[in-house]
């Protein structure tokens, strides 16, 4: 019995099958971490099962009924990986299709990168300023994203996820970050304090910090600061839609023009009651003064179910803010964390959307200054 083969046979299958799981079913956190990246790059998973079988037929461990067994629960296993596949390249036309709804023209590029090179590796013509201190804390610190040779381009601001116990500057989003950049934009990654040392009232106080930071400083490394946009990942949607939602249109380093959240969580934050809920939740919020928002979730979210997503765009719309909203096919909790077909998609979706919001901005303050 081959026990390599078989080990990562078993292990390939659970992750596949943990792709294929409802967001309702038993188990959502395990559920996520085993699928966030079969769901992402199911054709190298494939792939790599694909050359383990047939290295273990040609070296004649598969022989007799037990091999022929392992063979077909790898035939399975592929087939299974070849549906997250497909459902993946749905991503494309879910979002081409969200733009649409919010009259804007898509700009998708093509995805053969996408599923030959998967990983956020920072392109050459990009440019990392690391641990920029906005604050005496360790975790109070910052990452500038640009363009080498100078740039001079719209500023964004970016919160990580975690769920304000863990998670770091370093980790999701790397393909959004690193695309803005080489287009000209500065982008800036931001930490913040984490629970349970802090609390959601240090959480913000951390972010309004950093876009203060920014909107004084972005200009030293190329940034426009007059056309500055927030995103996030979880956590940081949530800390990113709150931040906007709240902000002080007197005070001009609180301005927020766009914000974009992925597979965020908009609730109360832990523990807290019917009035403190009131200010550390988006949906009760009120949007009279909000930016348009761009938000992505999936339908297979096994940690923040998509309806806290379609709540804030409902939310949103009530209040007549603009709303572009991407609901994706079989896509987790965690999609940024490679540069896969589904997330290139939505990367492109973003920068359609960023366009539009911007240029509807100028536009404004040009006919504002007449």
């Amino acid at each position: 019995m081959p026990i390599g083969y078989l080990v990562f046979l078993a292990s390939i299958t659970v992750f596949a099958a943990a792709a294929w799981t409802r967001p309702s079913d038993p188990a959502p956190h395990a559920r996520y971490l085993l699928a966030a990246s079969v769901n992402e790059i199911p054709h190298l998973f494939g792939a790599a099962l694909l050359l383990a079988t047939a290295l273990a037929w040609a070296q004649g461990d598969l022989g007799g009924p037990a091999g022929l067994i392992l063979t077909g629960v790898a035939c399975a296993t592929l087939a299974a990986l070849a549906g997250l596949l497909v459902r993946s390249l749905s991503a494309p036309v879910e979002v081409r299709s969200a733009l649409a709804a919010s009259g804007i023209q898509p700009a998708l590029r093509s995805r053969v990168r996408a599923l030959l090179a998967p990983l956020p590796l920072r392109p050459l013509s990009v440019r990392r300023v690391r641990g920029i201190a906005y604050g005496p804390d360790r975790r109070q610190r910052l990452d500038v994203y640009a363009r080498r040779g100078g740039a001079y381009g719209p500023v964004l601001v970016y919160f990580h996820g975690g769920g304000y116990y863990s998670g770091g500057r370093h980790r999701e989003a790397r393909a959004l970050l690193h695309h803005l950049a080489a287009q000209g934009w500065v982008c800036i990654s931001a930490g913040y304090r984490l629970r349970p040392a802090v609390s959601f009232s240090e959480h913000l106080a951390d972010a309004r910090t950093a876009l203060a930071w920014a909107h004084r400083n972005a200009g030293s490394h190329g940034g426009d600061t007059s056309r500055l946009v927030l995103a996030g990942s979880s956590a940081g949607a949530h800390l990113g839609s709150v931040l906007a939602l709240t902000q002080d249109l007197r005070t001009p380093h609180s301005r927020v023009d766009a914000v974009v959240g992925l597979y965020g969580y908009y609730g109360g934050y832990y523990g807290h009651g019917p009035a403190e809920a009131a200010s550390s939740s988006p949906l009760l919020l009120p949007p009279d003064e909000a930016p348009p928002f761009f938000l992505a979730h999936g339908d297979r979210d096994s940690w923040v179910p998509v309806e806290q997503a379609r709540a804030l765009r409902d939310h949103l719309a009530d209040g007549a803010v603009p709303v572009t909203y991407v609901e994706l096919s079989g896509a987790q909790h965690g999609f940024d964390l490679f540069s896969s077909v589904r997330f290139t998609s939505v990367v492109d979706g973003v920068e359609s959307f960023l366009d539009a919001a911007l240029r509807r901005q100028n536009a404004s303050t040009a006919r504002s200054s007449e």
